[in-house]
Parts: structure tokens; sequence; C-alpha cells
């Protein structure tokens, strides 16, 4: 999506505040981290971070011996009738509701606005339309290049491999970054990012929270933009969004069945995600494995509490705005990349939104979101088991009281 014409918007900084751990675990963020820059998104988005300069560009490294190259897609363990089903159903599908929410818009947008002025909201109804009718297009817009680079592949054998990689690639964050900044534009977002100078260089195994269903998006935003080509592992369910299911699966994604009964071929998965990362690549996983909500929080406590672990239970409990950490994925992936440095993203302003029933209720306009980036070197994180296990709970304790701080 290209970037609007008009001018960036003047920029406000802060210095980065130190976040407070739980007991033992406080300690600040270095002074070295990069202040933070605040601009309306939609204008400028991509520029408007400090600590990110062009000149740390870097090119890919040798593979070492016993990496895997993972230069083409992970592939779901599903049957390509099972496949062919589903897009047989998603893609007509959002066809046929792309043509309902355009033909009714002249008709329904005015109703939806009446009924948020009669009940003093600000707009919600009236403009998550106007997002379904963008969504809905990037959707549609997203599966249709899909299928000229599937010919492209067909035609021109010198677009196969690592060029037709690319070009997913960048398709996959045209599409994320342009949802993003449409979201940002019709419901008045803010973003504001600190620490965009732990981005580079690569190897990264980024750990995200997630909190709602805006910020998944946020990667392509705050990372993929500045160079860093990230691999995703993301539930399974997912594919039943036909941009992700067709454009996802020829990248190497892993989509993860929750739940799974066979956990050890669903972590061979991620791990296969982890190898052969080069400098300009990462990884990305969400620890968590679900939106926080109070209700999830108490299921995962109780989880903890019955797996037989009681040294985490303490900690879990800690732990009041994020939901504790699943470590089998985090840990698969510092196995499998043993030269990855760990990237956390940390962010608020998005509380809250765990559904779309969330953000009718709660309203997601003129909100601003506010990322924190810090990165841990592979040489700090212990290399046993049970030690990494007390490191990512010390990390998702930062998380947690940069969450509970932004909340007052």
């Amino acid at each position: 999506m290209a970037s609007p014409s008009s001018p960036p918007p003047k920029m406000a900084s802060r210095p980065a505040a130190p976040t407070r751990g739980a007991g033992a675990l406080e300690r600040p963020i270095p002074n070295n981290r990069s202040k933070a820059s605040v601009a309306p998104l939609g204008t400028g988005l991509l520029t408007n971070y400090s600590g990110a300069g062009q000149e740390d560009q870097v090119g890919p490294r040798d593979p070492r011996p016993g990496d895997s190259q993972v230069s083409s897609p992970l592939e779901v363990a599903e049957s390509s009738v099972a496949r062919v089903l589903r897009r047989c159903t998603t893609i007509p599908g959002y066809g046929l509701l792309w043509v309902l929410v355009v033909a009714l818009a002249p008709l329904g947008l005015p109703l939806l606005y009446a009924v948020d002025r009669a009940g003093g909201g600000r707009r919600a109804r009236a403009r998550l339309w106007l997002f379904a009718i963008v969504f809905l297009s990037y959707e549609l817009a997203g599966v249709a290049v899909a299928g000229l680079l599937w010919l492209a592949t067909l035609i021109w054998p010198g677009f196969r491999g690592e060029r037709a990689t690319a070009a997913h690639a960048r398709l996959q964050s045209w599409w994320a970054t342009g949802l993003f900044r449409a979201a940002a534009r019709i419901l008045r977002l803010t973003l504001e990012v600190e620490g965009a100078n732990a981005l580079k260089p690569g190897p990264l195994i980024v750990l995200m929270r997630h909190a709602s269903l805006a910020d998944s998006l946020l990667p392509a935003v705050v990372i993929a933009s500045h160079g860093i080509r990230l691999r995703y592992v993301l539930k399974r369910e997912l594919l039943w969004d036909p941009c992700l299911d067709v454009v996802g699966q020829r990248l190497p994604n892993a989509f993860i069945r929750r739940g799974s009964g066979d956990s050890a071929a669903e972590l061979d998965r991620i791990a296969e995600l982890g190898r052969n990362l080069a400098p300009d690549e990462g990884v990305l996983i969400y620890p968590e494995g679900t939106r926080f909500t109070p209700e999830k929080r108490a299921r995962a406590l109780e989880r903890i509490a019955a797996s037989g672990r009681p040294n985490l239970v303490a900690r879990a409990h800690e732990l009041t705005a994020v939901l504790p950490p699943r470590t089998a994925g985090v840990l698969a992936l510092l196995d499998a990349s043993t030269a990855a440095d760990v990237l956390v993203l940390a962010h608020t302003g998005l509380e809250g939104l765990a559904s779309v029933a969330d953000i009718l209720r709660l309203g997601a306009s003129e909100r601003h979101i506010h990322v924190r980036l810090w990165r841990v070197p592979r040489a700090s994180i212990p290399a046993e088991r049970d030690k990494r296990v007390g490191w990512l709970y010390d990390e998702w304790a930062r998380v947690d009281a940069f969450v509970t701080a932004g909340a007052r």
C-alpha cells in the first residue's frame, strides 16, 4: 500500500521508562535503547522510528553444518481434498460478503452512524463497517495476486525458489501493513515504538504478547518494515482466512493445531522454523498461545497447578496482565537456532479487544498503541532447560510490568 502523499507529522518523543518485574526480577531498560516516536498511523508510518537507521543493512550468511534449509513452506498436515474444500468455501464466501457490504453501505453506514450517535459512542459500528470493506478488499486482492504469482512460477522457471518466496513475503507484508494502516486511519489510532534500534541485526527469535485481534498485524509494521523477514508460528484456525491460507502456506510459516495430542510433531514444525535463520530473518511466536482474557488466565493457572511443577505456580500467579508463557515452543526455537538473539515485543493500547463483540462494546477508536522492544543477547540466555524456563518467566514478568504500568 503506497504511503500517503501528505507530509509526515511532527514527532513527539519521550525517554523510555524503566520497567519493573516482580521482586528480584526488577531491572531497568538500559539507557542506550532508543526513545519513542509517536505519530498518527497512516502518515509516514514506516519512517517514524528512532534508533533504526539504514546503515546497518546485513546480507545472508552461509549455512552452518547441521542446519536445515527452510526456503520452502512447511506443509500443513492435511489432505489436498480438505484444503481445496476449505478454499472453495472461504474464497467465494469472502467475495460474496464483499459484494454485500459494499452494496449495502449506502444504507447501512448512515443507519449505523445514527445508532452510534444516539448511543453516545464513537461511531464504532459505522467505523467497523468501513473497515470490513477494506479488510475484505485486501483479502481478495491478496488472493488474486497470489494467483498471479502461482501462474508466474508455471510460466517462468527462473521465478521459482527464492524469488517466489521473496515475492510472497513482500505480498504478506503489504497485506498486513496495509490493513494496519487502514485500521489506524479509520479508527484514529496512534503508534509509539520504543527500542527500534534492537531490531538489527538478526537472526532473531521474537517473543510477542498477544492481547487482541489487531495485534497480529503489529509485527509487519514494527519489524518486517525494517527489513527483517519473519517466519510465523500461527494457530491452525487462521487457515480459514483465505489470504493467510494461500500466501502463508507458500512461506516458511507453521500453522499449529492447538491442543493436538501429537505435540512432538508440532514442536518439530516449530523447531524447523528456527533453523538456518539469516541475519535478515527472524521467527515470531506468541508464548501465551492465545489472546489474554481473565477467564483464560484462570484456566492457565489451573493447568500449571495440575502440571506437577509447583515451582512455576507462584511465578504464574504473579503475572496479572498477561498469560503465563507456554514454554515448549520457545524452548524448541532456542534449541534449533543457537545463534539467534531474542527480541521481546510488548505492547499496550489494545487491551480488551479479543473479539468483534468486545470492539462493539468497548470501542476501538482513538486508542494509543505503545510498543516496547528489547533485545536479549544469546550469551545471556541459560543453556540448561530449567534455567531457560526461569529466564522466560523473568522476561514475561517485564512484559507484565510494562502492561500493568500502561493500564494505570
